[in-house]
C-alpha cells in the first residue's frame, strides 16, 4: 500500500514538473538572461563588435544621469506616460459607457474602435506623418484655401502634443475593450437596485459602477503606462525624434545610442535604469489603486 502511495506521489511529482519546466525554461531564456546580460554590458564600454568588451565599471551609469539629453528624453518620457495613460483610460471607458450595449452599430463600433490598435505603430506613424507634415494632406487643404501651415511636427511644442495625441488613438482600443468587459461583469442587481432607490445616472455610475470597474482600472492604468514607457516605433515613424530632439524618448535614445553610435554598453545601462523605473513605477500604481479600492469597499 505504502508502495503505491509512493509510486502515486513520485508520478504526480514527475507530471507537475513536466508541466512547470517547459515554462521555467522559457522564463530563464527570454527574461533572466537578457536581463543579466544587459547588466554585464552595462558595465562594459562594448561597441557590439570587439570580442573582449572591456570592464568600466559605474561609468556608463554616471553619464547616463548627467547627459542632459537623456535627461531630456526622460522628462519627455514621463511625459507622454502620465498625459498618454490619462488620456487613453479617459477616453477608453468614456467610449466603454457609449458602445456599451447589444446592437449591431454598438458592435460594429467596438470593431473600429479597435481597429487601430491591430495596425503596426510604425504603420501609424507614417500614416499621420503623411497627413499632419508640413505638406500633409491638412495643411495642403489649409494652404489651398489661404490658410497658413500649422506646424503639427515641425514645432517643439506641437509635435509632442501630436505625439501624444497618435499614441493615444492608437492605442485606447485596448482600454475600451477592457472596460467593456468590466461593464459587462458589473452586477445587473445592484445597477437595478440603485435606480430603484432614486439615483440619478450619475450616481449610479459614480457610487455602483465605477467602484465595481476598480481592477479594471488598475490593469489599464498599468498596461498603459509600461506600454507607454517603452514607446519607440512610432516615435521613429512619426518625428524620427525631431524637431532638434525635441520629442526624443528614452527608448529611442537607447536604441539610437547602441546601433547607430555603436554604443551598446552604454545603451544596455539606459535600458537597466528604463527597466527599474518602468518596474517601480507600475509596482507604485498597483499598491495605489488597491489601497483606493480598498478604500472603496470598506
Amino acid at each position: 500500500m505504502n508502495f503505491v502511495k509512493r509510486t502515486k506521489r513520485a508520478g504526480d511529482g514527475a507530471a507537475t514538473l513536466l508541466m512547470v519546466v517547459p515554462a521555467t525554461v522559457v522564463f530563464v531564456v527570454m527574461l533572466v538572461v537578457p536581463v543579466g546580460l544587459a547588466f554585464y554590458l552595462s558595465l562594459t564600454d562594448w561597441d557590439g563588435y570587439s570580442a573582449q568588451p572591456k570592464i568600466i565599471g559605474g561609468s556608463n551609469y554616471t553619464h547616463l544621469f548627467s547627459d542632459p539629453v537623456m535627461r531630456h528624453a526622460a522628462f519627455v518620457t514621463l511625459l507622454v506616460a502620465i498625459a498618454g495613460t490619462a488620456g487613453m483610460n479617459l477616453l477608453g471607458l468614456g467610449f466603454a459607457l457609449l458602445v456599451n450595449g447589444t446592437s449591431r452599430i454598438n458592435r460594429f463600433l467596438r470593431v473600429v474602435l479597435f481597429y487601430p490598435h491591430v495596425l503596426s505603430a510604425l504603420v501609424v506613424g507614417f500614416l499621420w506623418s503623411a497627413i499632419l507634415g508640413t505638406t500633409g494632406a491638412v495643411n495642403s487643404l489649409l494652404t489651398a484655401h489661404g490658410g497658413s501651415v500649422l506646424p503639427f511636427l515641425s514645432d517643439p511644442t506641437w509635435a509632442l502634443i501630436t505625439m501624444i495625441a497618435v499614441l493615444v488613438w492608437a492605442g485606447f482600443g485596448v482600454n475600451v475593450v477592457l472596460y467593456l468587459a468590466g461593464l459587462q461583469a458589473v452586477p445587473r442587481s445592484l445597477v437595478e437596485a440603485a435606480r430603484i432607490d432614486g439615483a440619478t445616472r450619475w450616481q449610479v455610475f459614480r457610487h455602483v459602477t465605477l467602484p465595481a470597474l476598480g481592477p479594471v482600472v488598475t490593469v489599464n492604468i498599468v498596461l498603459s503606462l509600461v506600454t507607454l514607457l517603452k514607446t519607440y516605433d512610432l516615435v521613429v515613424s512619426l518625428t524620427a525624434g525631431g524637431p532638434a530632439g525635441q520629442t526624443q524618448t528614452v527608448a529611442y535614445l537607447i536604441l539610437w545610442n547602441s546601433f547607430h553610435d555603436n554604443r551598446l554598453g552604454f545603451g544596455s545601462a539606459q535600458s537597466v535604469v528604463l527597466m527599474i523605473v518602468t518596474g517601480i513605477l507600475a509596482l507604485v500604481v498597483t499598491r495605489m489603486r488597491r489601497r483606493g479600492e480598498m478604500a472603496v469597499y470598506s
